[in-house]
């Protein structure tokens, strides 16, 4: 068990740095014995679960969408989502993506991309910091403040662009507008020119288990700023609410 216990520790540290890390930097990081972390990562590189770079460093390797794709087969409102588009058969005009919450992080379970350039590429098993995505945002709001407090005690020091909360308090005042209006909004806060509107999706408990976004080129947003989009967002949500029980509102 202590050996899987590192070697999840090694994977999660790897997973939060979202950039290589040399043995050396590992080894600091978890504070283990160098010849401790040589095995773990030789061992979960013959597995896949890690990759090395020319240099020497580790990222993580590609067995673990493996990990992912059975964690969205799983997930209901993964499969709703999906079924949402094949019902409607036609594809989404704007980038359409379906997240959960997974610590402070928004792990996104589902995507469907358009044809419209982005500057973004989503793809499942991506993680952004929740407080900056539209999706995470719109989850956080119907989280208790104290709940937001103790997720967030370290501080809020992942930034992205020049853009979002940085502060504890700050982030809470956002999220309270986005409850008061029904969604989140995204302005340049994940990538400069990318903007989304985020609503939560709720379960027949009435919680809030997964929010989606509709991202859009901010150029496009036309004279409306973006009020069709807002549309759409919400429909969705709506409609993934009601596929999981919840009570319409």
């Amino acid at each position: 068990m202590p050996a899987v216990t590192r070697a999840l520790a090694l994977l999660d540290r790897l997973a939060a740095q979202r950039e290589p890390m040399s043995l050396a930097q590992l080894t600091s990081e978890l504070a283990l014995p160098k010849s401790s972390v040589h095995g773990l990562c030789n061992t979960l590189m013959s597995f896949g679960y890690l990759r090395r770079q020319p240099d020497g460093a580790f990222l993580i390797g590609p067995r673990v969408m493996s990990l992912a794709e059975a964690f969205v087969s799983g997930t209901d409102v993964a499969q709703e989502f999906a079924a949402l588009w094949a019902d409607a058969g036609i594809a989404p005009q704007e980038t359409v993506v379906l997240s959960v919450l997974n610590g402070t992080d928004a792990l996104y379970v589902a995507v469907r991309n358009s044809a419209r350039p982005l500057g973004l590429a989503f793809n499942v098993g991506m993680r952004l910091p929740a407080y900056l995505s539209g999706s995470g945002k719109a989850m956080l709001a119907y989280q208790a403040p104290d709940t937001v407090r103790k997720l967030f005690a370290a501080g809020l020091h992942t930034h992205l662009t020049r853009r979002g909360p940085r502060e504890v308090e700050g982030l809470l005042k956002e999220l309270a507008q986005t409850r008061k209006r029904g969604y989140s909004v995204d302005d340049e806060t994940v990538r400069e020119g990318v903007y989304s509107f985020g609503a939560p999706v709720f379960d027949a408990a009435g919680n809030a288990v997964a929010g989606v976004a509709v991202c859009i080129n901010k150029a496009l947003l036309g004279a409306d700023r973006g009020e069709r989009h807002r549309e759409v967002v919400l429909k969705v949500a709506r409609t993934l609410s009601a596929r999981l029980g919840a009570r319409a509102t």
